[in-house]
Formats: C-alpha cells, structure tokens, sequence
C-alpha cells in the first residue's frame, strides 16, 4: 500500500502529462463526430415510438439539450488528455443530476442522484460536465459570459477546496461523510422561499403522492395505474406470468433484511412510464405494491440498463450485467443509498434496476435561478461531486493534482464556457434538422 506522500506524489506527476491549465482547451477536432449521429446511434435499441418525445424535450432549450447528450460530450471528453486519475465517475454530472432525496432514516441528504453512465474514469471528466452544465444554465438564464464563468469558477473551486479538505481525512470520516439538507442553509440567502418549498415539496414526494397522482379506481375499487400513453401506459409486458422470475431475481440482489421487507408487498398493477429527458425511449416500467393495506402503497421504478456511453472510450464495466453496474456504482458513490435499489434480467434478456419511484426525492429549478443563486448551488453541487470522488478514488493523489491554487478553477471554468458555445452550436444543429423534417420531434404531452 502506498503512504500517503507516495500517493501525492502520483498526482503531482501527472500534471506532467496533463497540465492544469491545459483544462481550458476546447477546439473540435475535425474528426469530431457529428452530435446527431452520436444520439441516433443512441437510439437504435430504444423504443421507436417514443423516440420524437426525445427528441421533442431536448429541443425545448440548450440545457434541455445538455442533459440528453451525455453520449456528445463523452466523445468530446475522450479526444482530449486525461490525468489516469480514476474515480467512480457519475457519468452524466449536470445540475439537474443533483438533489435530496431520503436516506433509510428518513434524513433528507443531498447527493448525486442519477447513475445511467456510471463508470470508473478519469475524475475530470464529471468536473467538466458539471462545470459546462452551470455555464450552460447561467447564459441561458440570460447572465453575462464573464457571470457564466464565475458561476462555473465557483462550482470548480468548490470541488477542489472540498477534495483537498478530504484528503487531510480518514478513511471512516471520508465514508460517512454526507450532507444533509439543513446544510442548504446558505442558498437561504438568495432565495429563501424557493429553497424552503423544494425541500417542503421534496418531503411529500412519497409512494402515497404517487398514487394519487398516477393510479385511479376501477370498476370494482381496486386501485390501478392510468392508462395515459404515451408518458404511462399501462402494459402486460410484466403481467403475473412472468412478474414471479422477475421478482425473484431483483429479489436476489437485496440485502436478507432487505428480502423480508419485500415479501410483505403484493403486487397490483404495472405501466410503462417515460422517465427524464436522456431516458426517454429506454424501457422503464413502475409498479404498484400493497404492503398492510390499500394505504401502505409502494411504487417500486423498474428502468432499462444499457451500456454507459463513458464504455466506449474507457474500461469495459467490470459488471457483464448493466443494471449491476448501475446499483453497484450508485452503492459506491452515494452516501446512503436507496433500501430497494437492485437489479434483475427481464423480457428479451434485457438488463434492468430497480428503485422506489419517488422516496422524497427533488431538484433544483436551475433555468429559473438568479445569478447569485446559481453560484451557490452550483458550489453545493461542487461540494458533492467531490465528496462522491473522495470515496471511490485515490484523493490524496487527485488534491496533489489539483493543488492549494486557482490553476485547475480557471482552466475549466475556460473550458465551460467554450463548451457552453459548442452545446449551443449543437442544439442549433437540432432544432434545424427538426424543422427540416429530418429529425422527428413532438412536444411533451
């Protein structure tokens, strides 16, 4: 095992290959692949029918657009020098992949909070993701290049400053290190109101919400799902034939205490759902579970696990199974994770997780965010991705690299705002093949 000064020493060297300040860079190679080419080759395996509502929700904005291509930017990421500094990457770290959600005590947390593209990787690589995400808000907000940079400078610096104080940390401290909700505290400065009604609307976010939301009564009194195709659609792709194996394999996956929960549910009903904006077109179904009663609902999310888009340029998942992946990466990098998150095979073989749908789950408004608030936020969300680091990689290696100064801070705020242009060349690029008749598009219903 290496001590701790060999450890640094690691980091240190790699700015040798890597400068800090070689970060800012971004011109597109002229073998840069063409964006809509990289998001058809996405789809070829999703459903066809719901693929112009994919399309439809990306075109909405370019932060809508941002969020839906994770695939763009991991190629442009990959044609650039990385540092071989490895974490348990999020893979898709923009703002919205941030937020609350409950642990098993029932605390509010907030973490990263979505692991599609989970994957070991060079830890600059969420940074740059998140930091592009923040420019990409602020200008479309309407802020000034020179805001849009500061409001990406705060969201780096968070990282660095919060990585380099878990260094100096033990390996417990570093493991149970979280941050609970009342440490939003700070963003109460620049709007108080917003922040107190996310985290109020959070807490109500239950299984009982969903149900009053998504499921009615039939002719008989059960409850049910709606029938609302295409974003619920209820289906008999999971009906009681094949539910019995698919049970028993998710339920496999859990923990023994975990498994004895399970058993005191029962099913009743199951929908397709369309989920997210990158998402859309994967299969994702919910399903309705009575535990006591009628009023002691659980509504599990059951989501389709393809490849990572990080896979094509990086390691091979160590996981043969994708949903595995997913639940193992999110095991990893979350401070307290979700008690009914596990993975299963399901209909043609394909790959799958599982997870409460709605567990006091929120996030943030970020299109609608002030100046001011946006910085703290996106210093919030700094602050998390380099906790989320800190436990899956070597952070003594990655503070030596990122160092006690400015440099790393600059050159990707640099490299943000210079991605924000070529985002929003991309989305250009979308919106004009949409009204060409090219690309097929439908608005959200």
């Amino acid at each position: 095992m290496l001590t701790p000064y060999e450890r640094a020493e690691t980091g240190r060297a790699a700015r040798k290959r890597v400068p800090r300040s070689s970060h800012g860079r971004w011109i597109p190679s002229s073998q840069r692949p063409d964006p809509l080419t990289v998001l058809q080759r996405q789809s070829v395996d999703r459903v066809a029918e719901l693929l112009p509502l994919r399309y439809g929700r990306m075109a909405v904005s370019p932060f809508a657009f941002l969020r839906g291509a994770a695939g763009v930017m991991a190629a442009d990421l990959a044609a650039q020098p990385h540092t071989g500094l490895t974490v348990q990457l999020c893979g898709d770290a923009h703002l919205l992949n941030f937020g609350v959600y409950a642990s098993p005590e029932r605390t509010l947390l907030f973490d990263v909070n979505d692991f599609d593209e989970t994957l070991p990787g060079p830890f600059e690589w969420d940074v740059k993701r998140l930091a592009a995400s923040v420019a990409v808000a602020a200008l479309q907000n309407g802020t000034s290049k020179a805001k849009a940079h500061r409001s990406a400078l705060v969201a780096t610096a968070s990282y660095r400053t919060s990585l380099r104080r878990l260094a100096g940390l033990g390996e417990l401290a570093v493991w149970y290190e979280r941050i609970d909700a009342e440490e939003l505290a700070p963003l109460l400065r620049h709007g108080r109101a917003r922040v107190e009604n996310a985290l109020a609307r959070a807490r109500r976010r239950t299984s009982l919400q969903a149900i009053a939301r998504l499921t009615e009564r039939d002719e008989t009194g059960a409850r049910r799902f709606v029938d609302a195709p295409p974003l619920l659609h209820r289906t008999a792709d999971l009906d009681r034939v094949n539910l019995g194996k698919v049970f028993s394999d998710y339920r496999s996956s859990l923990s023994e205490e975990r498994r004895v929960l399970l058993d005191r549910y029962r099913f009743v009903d199951a929908a397709r759902k369309v989920v997210g904006v990158g998402s859309v077109g994967t299969r994702c179904f919910v399903l309705l579970l009575e535990g006591r009663d009628e009023n002691d609902p659980l509504v599990l999310q059951i989501k389709e696990a393809g490849r990572s888009v990080l896979e094509e340029y990086l390691e091979p998942s160590a996981y043969a199974h994708q949903g595995r992946r997913v639940v193992a990466g999110q095991r990893l990098v979350q401070a307290a994770g979700d008690i009914f998150l596990g993975w299963m095979t399901g209909p043609e073989q394909r790959h799958f997780y599982w997870r409460q749908l709605r567990d006091m789950k929120g996030s943030a408004e970020v299109e609608t965010m002030s100046p001011s608030l946006l910085r703290e936020y996106a210093a919030l969300c700094g602050r998390a991705l380099a906790r989320a680091h800190a436990r899956s990689g070597d952070r003594v290696a990655i503070a030596a690299y990122l160092g006690g100064s400015d440099v790393f801070d600059r050159a990707v705020a640099d490299f943000a705002v210079r991605y924000a242009a070529q985002n929003a060349d991309d989305y250009a690029r979308l919106s004009a093949a949409i009204a060409a008749g090219v690309v097929a598009a439908s608005p959200d219903a």
